[in-house]
């Protein structure tokens, strides 16, 4: 089974309370591929980059099952760049600079190997953009998921829903979905959600966890407490990217499996956070994961 990811391959600076990491490698088709490639090793990359971009990242993508066919190399410019500062929480951040540079008129065109994925992961960008995506499959994707922000509901609502409406789940955060329903309850606030299209819906909590709904069912996983946090960029893109590889492997997208991967992909999340950006993902052993979802069920696995 193959899987489709769109989105951004970029540069950020991070400051934290643990220090500064100049122009480190980000964006969500980064941390989203590199997260899937743990479970799968077909995955359909499209984005865009400048010639600024290292071909040493770029390599470490393709030598781990990342097809860049899909990866537009613009000669001359600049790859998309954003400069943040967390604040001494590691909740609540600054963003100092925004450099569109190459995404400014990104406008993705799949080739043809890409156009029969199997699986679909539309990464956070203008709802047009994403549906454009949706307009080139040649085959209907066996399971789509959607992740989006408070930035499109504010400039784009329209567009947004009816993207919405072609998608199987949709991934965003606690205050995303308090501002797409209305409704201050959680649990109003998917019920409304769930009527706009998609079947499912996974809320991001941060380090609160992740809640997974479906019809009238939910299901909950704390995030794990960890020692220390470096940083929280790419956290939810990585958490996407592990749901939707341990979805992709197995073929069936259906409740249980969904569970699953709510562990897996909090379970590459909280690698992410404990390195500066892409360098807690990368390299993992099997292993490692293994014991790292084994502590995810421990916290949830009660006897009455």
């Amino acid at each position: 089974m193959s899987l489709l990811t769109v989105g951004t391959v970029a540069f950020d600076t991070i400051e934290t309370p643990y220090g500064v990491a100049e122009k480190v490698v980000g964006g969500s088709c980064t941390y989203v591929s590199m997260a899937a490639s743990y479970f799968t090793k077909d995955i359909n990359l499209c984005a865009v980059v400048g010639d600024d971009f290292p071909q040493s990242e770029l390599g470490y993508m393709k030598a781990n099952g990342v097809n860049l066919d899909g990866l537009e190399i613009k000669k001359g410019e600049k790859s998309f760049f954003w400069h943040g500062r967390y604040h001494k929480d590691m909740i609540g951040r600054d963003t100092l600079v925004t450099d569109l540079n190459v995404l400014a008129d990104f406008n993705p065109i799949l080739p043809d190997s890409y156009k029969t994925s199997d699986f679909v992961m539309l990464g956070n960008l203008t709802p047009s953009v994403q549906m454009s995506v949706l307009t080139q499959m040649t085959k209907k994707p066996k399971f789509i998921a959607l992740d989006t922000m408070n930035f499109w509901m504010d400039i784009a609502m329209q567009p947004l829903l009816k993207v919405i409406k072609k998608v199987h789940v949709l991934i965003i955060n606690d205050e995303e979905a308090r501002q797409l329903s209305g409704e201050r309850s959680l649990r109003k606030a998917a019920t409304k959600i769930l009527t706009m299209g998609p079947k499912y819906l996974i809320i991001k909590k941060g380090e609160h966890g992740a809640m997974l709904f479906h019809k009238d069912e939910v299901f909950y996983v704390p995030a794990l407490p960890l020692e220390e946090v470096f940083d929280p960029t790419g956290a939810g893109d990585t958490f996407a990217g592990g749901f939707m590889g341990y979805i992709t492997s197995t073929g069936k997208p259906n409740f249980e499996n969904m569970k699953r991967g709510i562990i897996y992909g909090s379970a590459l999340a909280s690698f992410c956070v404990e390195k500066f950006s892409t360098e807690g993902l990368k390299n993992l052993t099997q292993e490692e994961i293994k014991s790292r979802v084994s502590q995810f069920t421990k916290m949830v696995k009660v006897k009455i």
